[in-house]
């Protein structure tokens, strides 16, 4: 999957650009995972390390049981906005909806959404709790392939 927004001047590379690139946060240049979230075998395979700077992202045995806890709030805004958007749509186009609507739709968008949740969660934990060794190093990256 490319880049959201590549950096190519020499300013620091944007920290919000990194966890929606799901890219290292101490370089911000390499990649977290290893295939694209749209490969449903293999979206949850991620690096041991950074390729760029050699960060290793599990910082110890169970350090991502934590990301259950934004995969929880992610889960938890997905469910308001589907719910949200039927109510809205359903006063646009005045229809009526149901308990089995409001269901069913939650549960769709929540299987769709799986990929991504699962991701994001483990990328916001590595961004946000990933300690001093994870901390923006912008020669981070140099240093790795010098060695």
């Amino acid at each position: 999957m490319n880049q959201i927004v590549m950096n190519t001047n020499n300013q620091t590379p944007n920290k919000f650009l990194a966890i929606l690139n799901c890219q290292c946060p101490r370089c911000r240049e390499g990649k977290i995972f290893s295939h694209s979230a749209f490969n449903m075998g293999k979206f949850a395979k991620m690096n041991d390390r950074c390729p760029a700077c050699n960060l290793k992202f599990e910082k110890e045995p169970g350090f991502f049981v934590g990301a259950m806890y934004f995969g929880y709030a992610i889960s938890i805004a997905s469910f308001v906005s589907v719910a949200v958007a039927i109510v809205v749509l359903s006063t646009i186009f005045k229809f009526q909806t149901s308990t089995t609507l409001y269901v069913v739709s939650i549960i769709t968008a929540t299987l769709l959404l799986a990929p991504s949740n699962f991701r994001y969660s483990r990328v916001l934990m590595i961004h946000l709790f990933g300690g001093k060794q994870a901390e923006y190093d912008p020669n981070a990256a140099q240093i790795s392939t010098t060695h």
